[in-house]
């Protein structure tokens, strides 16, 4: 059973630093093909944020998100980690980690496990 665990979120000011991680188990890390980052607000579709392939460290960002957050992994201890600098009011939302990309591309594809999520609150 293949298990993603998303934590590391919280309520912030705008302007501060959180760091997600999402610890992958019952999965080899190094067969994963792709670890994504999505978020969500009430009423609207999940938004990419970023996206890093497990074999050759590829990353991906969102236009919203380029130059303040960083996309990592630590294959020996099955994390992804979602560095977040200077954080804006409009980056509110759900959290999740996903993987085992199906079909698609990074930010546009069908992702076999989810993580359940973590909430990530910037007020100004």
């Amino acid at each position: 059973q293949v298990q993603l665990v998303e934590s590391g979120g919280g309520s912030v000011q705008a302007g501060d630093t959180l760091r997600l991680s999402c610890v992958v188990s019952g999965y080899i890390y190094s067969s994963l093909n792709c670890v994504g980052w999505f978020r969500q607000v009430p009423g609207k579709e999940p938004q990419g944020v970023s996206a890093i392939y497990a074999t050759g460290g590829l990353t991906y960002y969102a236009d919203s998100v380029k130059g303040r957050f960083t996309i990592s992994q630590d294959a020996a201890k099955n994390e992804v980690y979602l560095q977040m600098n200077s954080l804006k009011v409009e980056d509110t939302a759900m959290y999740y980690c996903a993987t085992d990309l199906l079909s698609g591309t990074y930010f546009n594809g069908t992702y076999n496990w989810w993580g359940q999520g973590i909430q990530v609150t910037v007020s100004s």
